[in-house]
């Protein structure tokens, strides 16, 4: 097996992305440790605040959103980073050649049950001519990111990586903390049997998709005429993971619960990096209207619906809304 950095030498990564990677991956370690160490780190409860979106924070939350904030910004090779815990892009090193959006703790009401739990993040290259404060920079669309990828914290620490030449999974090494390639080119079934759906917002969701998750759920005795086993983990970084290891569709589709805010997932920390990561592996990732790594962010902070998975099941989802 591999270590990260002759891996990813193997697919042409630049010199200056790998050393970015790995620092990511430093935090990532650290935050690894924290998490398994359960009640024992003294960071499992809930603070008396609330992030830019609203959620009540976890204090593991705010501890891996620092610990990553401070390990990039002090790398030099970081023009900006952009995350869901703070209110707008904190500026870096003005000659730094990324910029970097992350999610530090996808899943972290999970945490009190000690179930799935995960870091997402995506790179792009820093805009040439704007300044290290100007949260604008990140407004590109999810095409332009030159890698992407979340590291799970289950049973084992995996790293799921995409530099565009396909989706890659690491596990990490604790006997020496090194990331190591296990398993080259995923790919996601064309096919699938299996879905993820939070089934609680069913009666809230538009016509098409109601339709659609009903004719699954009817299984042998509805228009499908076979059995769909249902698969929800509620860290999107959980269920992605199922997808890209046996396939399957996940959804977080377009609700009227709250009129003002009718997506769940944040287009830049959660959507663009898995977009990229289910597309190298062979799989569609969609709203209902377009392909999610082409729509053009209008806020650091933007949500969209999410439709994605297995390609002949995502492409019978969307006949729904046609």
């Amino acid at each position: 097996m591999q270590r990260i950095a002759p891996a990813l030498r193997q697919d042409n990564v630049p010199l200056d992305l790998i050393s970015l990677i790995k620092t990511v991956l430093a935090a990532c370690k650290e935050i690894s440790f924290r998490v398994g160490q359960g009640h024992l780190s003294g960071v499992m409860g809930s603070t008396l605040d609330e992030n830019i979106q609203g959620e009540v924070q976890k204090e593991l939350d705010v501890v891996a959103n620092q610990l990553l904030k401070d390990i990039l910004l002090e790398s030099g090779f970081v023009k900006a980073i952009s995350s869901e815990e703070e209110d707008t892009s904190v500026a870096g090193h003005e000659d730094g050649k990324y910029i970097v959006s992350f999610d530090p703790l996808d899943g972290s009401s999970n945490i009190e049950i000690n179930s799935l739990i995960g870091t997402i993040f995506s790179i792009m290259e820093a805009p040439a001519g704007m300044s290290a404060d100007d949260p604008d920079m990140f407004k590109q669309a999810g095409v332009n990111q030159v890698c992407a990828g979340y590291v799970l914290y289950g049973p084992a620490t995996i790293l799921a990586l995409t530099t565009g030449n396909g989706t890659h999974f690491y596990t990490l090494d604790k006997t020496h903390g090194s990331f190591m390639l296990t398993e080259r080119n995923v790919q996601v079934t064309e096919n699938t049997s299996e879905f993820a759906a939070n089934m609680s917002n069913q009666r809230f969701w538009h016509e098409p998709m109601q339709n659609y998750i009903n004719d699954l759920v009817a299984g042998t005795d509805g228009p499908r005429e076979r059995n769909f086993n249902m698969r929800w983990i509620a860290a999107m970084v959980g269920d992605v993971h199922r997808v890209l290891v046996r396939g399957g569709l996940f959804t977080y589709p377009a609700d009227s619960k709250d009129p003002n805010k009718p997506y769940k997932l944040r287009l830049m920390y959660e959507a663009n990096p898995m977009s990229f990561l289910i597309e190298q592996a062979g799989g569609l990732s969609v709203t209902s209207t377009a392909r999610i790594m082409e729509i053009e962010p209008t806020d650091i902070h933007q949500r969209v619906e999410v439709i994605l998975g297995s390609k002949n099941e995502v492409e019978k989802c969307l006949s729904y809304y046609s």
